[in-house]
């Protein structure tokens, strides 16, 4: 048995702030409930929402208690199964997101899980790689296929398509049949073009939404887009897709909620389900992770403030074994 028997480093913060407020600290090791795993953290990756959560921009669903954690994201082994778990044993490498709000704390030595959110590791990927996998992953998967409903020949705009969701919802995409138009920097062409993009456009050349190209599919992975905007771009039944729940977007989607063309906003499920269908894209070499930088567990802070940046090229891990 490992947990209670002994310490583990955590990273935690006792206030909202700039990542000053970020400290690896000394915890005892967690038990795993009924229905969970411990798992021993080889890996974990960060996403632009463990920052907003830090800058107390979610304050209002996050709450005020702390100390908080950082990261979602893992990839790890199997130390102790809890009561109740099936199927799963001490050893087994698997991979998942944990679903919450500054609470989860992937950012660690070990952490515990709900057997039914992880799935095994992908085969082919180390640690690092199938860490940077579950959240951005996930949630290109379900924005894509089950709230725009991406199908053959479905035109699909991904605005900012470099970045942690945009690289997986490229290939996804792709995947499901849609014909892939990204936005990005100058800079990121090639890897949108490398990844699938059928058409990779430098956002900053023109204003891609004014070009007359019709789009079944808009998907504003960056944040900066509004529906008023984007749906002079959209097919008569087109589907703006949205990640950050900004007013004006719950606004539009409480306003097209009967309408043809309509504004979603995609809220990430950890489904072990879908991790699994993600495995499977992978093994059949339709999904790779793109990693722009790998940080030890010490660094989080650094880590972080380089995500905050919004330049990253994929997804910023931690390394933690």
């Amino acid at each position: 048995m490992v947990s209670g028997t002994r310490n583990m480093r955590r990273v935690e913060y006792n206030a909202y702030g700039d990542s000053s407020v970020l400290r690896l600290q000394e915890v005892s090791v967690p038990s795993p409930g009924r229905g969970e795993i411990l798992i021993r953290v080889h890996a974990a990756a960060l996403n632009p929402k463990d920052v907003l959560v830090r800058l107390g921009k979610f304050s209002l669903l996050a709450g005020r208690r702390f100390p908080k954690r950082v990261g979602s994201d893992w990839a790890g082994v199997v130390a102790e199964v809890g009561a109740g778990v099936d199927g799963i044993r001490p050893g087994d490498a698997l991979f998942g997101m944990i679903q919450s709000w500054g609470a989860a704390g992937t950012c660690a030595e070990y952490v515990t899980a709900r057997a039914a959110e992880c799935a095994p590791k992908p085969e082919g990927l180390s640690f690092e790689e199938a860490a940077a996998v579950p959240l951005a992953a996930l949630t290109a998967l379900q924005a894509l296929r089950d709230v725009a409903r991406v199908q053959a020949g479905s035109r699909v705009l991904l605005n900012g398509a470099a970045g942690g969701v945009g690289v997986f919802a490229i290939q996804l995409a792709r995947a499901l049949g849609g014909h892939v138009t990204t936005t990005s920097s100058a800079g990121n062409l090639a890897l949108c073009r490398d990844l699938g993009a059928h058409v990779a456009l430098d956002y900053a050349a023109q204003d891609v939404l004014a070009r007359g190209e019709p789009y079944d599919v808009i998907f504003d992975i960056f944040g900066n887009r509004r529906f008023a905007d984007a749906r002079r771009a959209l097919t008569l039944r087109g589907t703006f897709v949205a990640t950050v729940p900004h007013r004006h977007v719950l606004l539009a989607v409480a306003l097209t909620l009967l309408a043809r063309q309509r504004a979603r906003l995609v809220v990430v499920r950890s489904r072990a389900a879908d991790l699994r269908v993600l495995g499977h894209h992978v093994a059949a070499g339709r999904l790779r992770p793109v990693i722009d930088r790998v940080y030890p567990l010490a660094e989080v802070a650094a880590a972080q403030d380089h995500l905050a940046t919004r330049h990253a090229r994929g997804k910023v891990v931690i390394q933690v074994v």
